[in-house]
């Protein structure tokens, strides 16, 4: 919802992201991240990786960084 709101923000859409890097504290939640994430971009998804890192900042289980372009 945070990167809907940003996006929007910059009056883009999913439509206008071109790159996903996902940040996660456990690569065992990877299918049900993917499955989330499909919801955001059914089809023509963007180029992504996924990282599993030790901690990201508020504890979260997980973090996305997007690049778009208009």
């Amino acid at each position: 919802k945070n990167m809907q709101a940003i996006l929007e923000a910059a009056n883009m859409t999913f439509e206008n992201v071109v790159k996903c890097t996902i940040f996660v504290k456990d690569m065992n939640n990877f299918v049900a991240i993917n499955g989330i994430y499909g919801q955001y971009f059914p089809a023509n998804p963007p180029a992504r990786e996924t990282v599993e890192v030790a901690r990201l900042p508020k504890d979260v289980n997980v973090e996305i960084s997007c690049i778009a372009t208009a």
